[in-house]
């Protein structure tokens, strides 16, 4: 798959993947270079669902912050 990227720097995720991926607007995506190679990372939005849930599991709040920063949870 292709896309192009526009005069103001900007370009479309394609349908196929938001579709397979479930991206919504308001999902963020993390850009990663190595060695002139660029990785995206999806990153969806936290909804008060997945918020309580994180509160009710109980445990350690630091790690489990540091997780759900991190997408694992």
């Amino acid at each position: 798959m292709k896309t192009k990227i526009s005069k103001g720097f900007q370009t479309v995720v394609p349908g196929e993947i938001r579709k397979k991926l479930g991206l919504e607007p308001g999902d963020s995506l993390e850009w990663q270079e190595k060695g002139g190679i660029v990785t995206v990372k999806p990153r969806k939005r936290r909804t008060l669902k997945d918020i309580t849930g994180i509160i009710s599991v109980g445990g350690d709040a630091v790690a489990s912050k540091r997780k759900a920063q991190r997408g694992e949870l």
